[in-house]
């Protein structure tokens, strides 16, 4: 039964033939289990509990951040580094006190699959990552739960509903996992602040049609919105029978770990201090800087050549710059000296030069190392 109090607050809901009080107490007494509050979980989670179903965790592992700030609206600089998951339920009580929220500080894994997903009738994939993606997929087929999918790449957005009613699942859509090494770095692309909200809201309004029991749900389904032309397609797909069957749960392995050199010597390290030594000196190496464009607008260290490592990574010959030469010490860097150690291996490998050195820590540790001034990002 619906108090006074939430007849009041659901109101709209009840006035629609559709939903009712009947739809809105089956909301009341549903389960939502929200995995990731990014940018597609935190509007998911916002209009999950406006709806008013009755009982939503969030599960998420990480912190608050200011480059979180632009897309993921429950935030604000009053909650950086705290848990995410801890963090929203702070807007969201505010928002709806009729709502049990439960936080589950914890990554999604093989290990807690069983466990989170009891409690919760349906699961809102809010993820941002394959592995995580393909996991949830088999625990909710494993465990039979209803999964309300949601992507974002830049200007584009995906949303289905998978498994529901033994409906395809994300295995028929994406039998394979992508190779790592064609995924981009999360720093080499963007994404429209905008977009996780439309496709993040789309998720919980499948959740609630299929809480309530009205419309169509989106299953066989695939929504594609394109944001710079506001057009949407949808492209059916089927279930493969094979794809029901789910042993024990595991991660697919995605490691995005950089390849290990097939030369007997490593690649040589260089931490900040010592490079800004090295560049004052006669025989000062050559500096590569290996991020995108627009991280170069924001800083950068004085004298480098760019060269991003979007580029580098298309099949060669790449046309390299002038100053890249077999015969001089190239000190390449990147944010935070992950891409860069990338770069190292493909100039060693396909390009035959050999004295590569990577920045240790990046132009984040050369910012607070040697150049404090310098603008982060």
């Amino acid at each position: 039964m619906l108090s006074p109090e939430e007849l009041r607050h659901y109101q709209r809901h009840v006035s629609l033939p559709e939903i009712g009080t009947n739809g809105q107490e089956r909301l009341k007494a549903g389960s939502v289990l929200v995995v990731g509050a990014g940018g597609l979980g935190c509007p998911a989670l916002q209009y999950l509990t406006a709806a008013g179903v009755g009982r939503i965790g969030i599960c998420d592992f990480d912190r608050v951040e200011v480059s979180n700030l632009q897309r993921q609206v429950l935030f604000g600089y009053s909650q950086l580094d705290r848990p995410k998951a801890e963090a929203a339920i702070d807007g969201l009580s505010d928002l709806n006190p009729h709502v049990a929220l439960q936080s589950h500080i914890e990554r999604f894994t093989p290990e807690n699959a069983e466990r989170l997903l009891s409690g919760y009738e349906l699961v809102l994939d809010c993820s941002d990552n394959f592995p995580t993606r393909y996991l949830v997929n088999d625990a909710c087929v494993k465990f039979g739960k209803p999964l309300c999918f949601g992507s974002i790449f830049k200007f584009e957005g995906q949303a289905t509903v998978f498994n529901y009613k033994g409906g395809p699942t994300y295995r028929c859509l994406f039998p394979k996992s992508p190779n790592p090494k064609d995924v981009p770095n999360c720093a080499e692309i963007g994404v429209v602040g905008v977009l996780p909200g439309i496709i993040g809201g789309l998720q919980a309004l499948e959740a609630i049609k299929i809480l309530s029991g009205v419309g169509e749900v989106l299953s066989g389904k695939l929504l594609l919105f394109d944001a710079l032309t506001l057009r949407s397609n949808l492209v059916n797909f089927t279930l493969n029978p094979a794809n029901q069957s789910v042993g024990d749960l595991k991660e697919i392995d995605f490691s995005c770990e950089v390849p290990q050199s097939s030369d007997d010597d490593e690649i040589q390290q260089v931490f900040p201090h010592e490079l800004c030594t090295r560049l004052g000196c006669e025989a000062s190496p050559i500096l590569l800087d290996v991020r995108e464009p627009w991280e170069m607008e924001i800083c950068r260290i004085e004298g480098a050549v760019a060269l991003p490592l979007s580029h580098l990574r298309q099949p060669p010959p790449v046309n390299l710059p002038p100053e890249l030469s077999s015969d001089e010490t190239v000190v390449i860097y990147c944010k935070a000296g992950v891409r860069s150690m990338m770069a190292c291996e493909i100039l060693r490998q396909s390009y035959g030069i050999k004295k590569v050195e990577n920045l240790v820590g990046g132009i984040d540790l050369w910012s607070e190392e040697v150049d404090p001034d310098m603008p982060r990002y």
